[in-house]
């Protein structure tokens, strides 16, 4: 067997109760590469499991006594990893079989700097499409983003290609090709593209992430491709895959007000971006929302004499978001010391 092109950096999205389904995917439709976890705080039964497999399947475990920011674990994988490409995962994401060569083909026949998989989202898995590519200049002018740089803002304008549509509804329609952006659920990277822009920039603490790395590389004369020969599923908090209650705060957290904010104002002006009117306050209700049907409206379902009431717990949940939000911000005054 030839030496390993490819390290799989796997790191922890909001959650950590998908833990061994996703690693159980990963080893049964892949092979010959490295694979580098990045744990950041699980819970002691998670960092058991870990700890088990790791020795068990030979995967390097590097183990952080606090939560990581997705780009701080996704920079601590990458210090590592040795080999010619590099691959994002998060640890909710499910694969199908042959998933992994389609990327790596791409990135060798087209000189791709980063390479995205047809990105699909719940269950059952690899039926309905998260990502198919994407853009974030008006009209998918990518050249005119970057040359132009207007006093007032460059417009932003983000598309998901694809997004909420069933695989088969696209069937003729997904060819390799250029895009605009990644999703780090799943991208291929060349390792040496992080000598020529830099780390990943852990501003960012929980947002735009992905789109930050895509135009950082575009930026530096590099391309973005789009291959839909690979496949992956990543599963989001639902009936059939429910949080624990061990997942909460780490999922509070990457999910905060703050961490959204501070994400957001970052990005723009990193960026000189002119967003729409209310963009920030847009996604801070977005985010709110997730903390909402994620905890809240569980948390009420375990309630005596609501959990049978759908409706009930919603509103109670709804209810609750006041001091949810006044916790929320006492948890990230927290962890901000933490890591100061």
């Amino acid at each position: 067997m030839t030496d390993p092109r490819v390290t799989i950096i796997i790191s922890q999205r909001e959650r950590f109760g998908m833990t061994v389904e996703s690693l159980e995917s990963l080893y049964e439709h892949t092979s010959n590469v490295d694979v580098i976890y990045v744990d950041g705080k699980s819970p002691p039964r998670i960092a058991e499991l870990l700890r088990r497999e790791s020795e068990a399947r030979g995967f390097k475990l590097i183990r952080r006594e606090r939560f990581l920011t997705p780009n701080e674990a996704r920079n601590i994988g990458v210090a590592e990893a040795k080999t010619d490409y590099v691959v994002f995962i998060d640890n909710d994401v499910l694969f199908t079989e042959n998933w992994l060569p389609p990327l790596v083909a791409c990135a060798d026949e087209e000189g791709a700097d980063i390479v995205a998989p047809l990105t699909c989202q719940g269950l059952p898995a690899h039926t309905e499409i998260h990502h198919a590519g994407g853009d974030y200049a008006p009209g998918g002018d990518m050249a005119g983003f970057f040359e132009n740089n207007p006093e007032h803002g460059r417009a932003l304008d983000e598309v998901m290609h694809g997004h909420s549509e069933k695989v088969s509804d696209w069937q003729g329609r997904l060819e390799r090709k250029q895009t605009g952006m990644c999703e780090f659920h799943c991208a291929l990277a060349r390792r040496d593209v992080f000598d020529r822009i830099g780390p990943l920039d852990e501003k960012l603490l929980s947002t735009k992430e992905h789109i930050d790395f895509s135009m950082s590389v575009r930026q530096a004369g590099g391309t973005v491709w789009f291959e839909p020969a690979s496949v992956v599923t990543y599963v989001f908090p639902c009936r059939a895959r429910p949080m624990n209650r061990e997942d909460w705060p780490f999922f509070a957290l990457r999910w905060s007000d703050a961490y959204g904010t501070r994400s957001l104002e970052h990005f723009i002006t990193k960026w000189n971006l002119r967003p729409k009117p209310d963009y920030v306050e847009g996604k801070r209700k977005i985010y709110a929302g997730r903390r909402m049907q994620g905890m809240l409206v569980p948390m009420m379902r375990g309630l005596p004499f609501v959990g049978k009431n759908d409706a009930l717990a919603k509103k109670l949940a709804r209810a609750s978001m006041f001091p949810e939000r006044l916790v929320n911000a006492a948890m990230v005054r927290r962890q901000d010391r933490h890591v100061s």
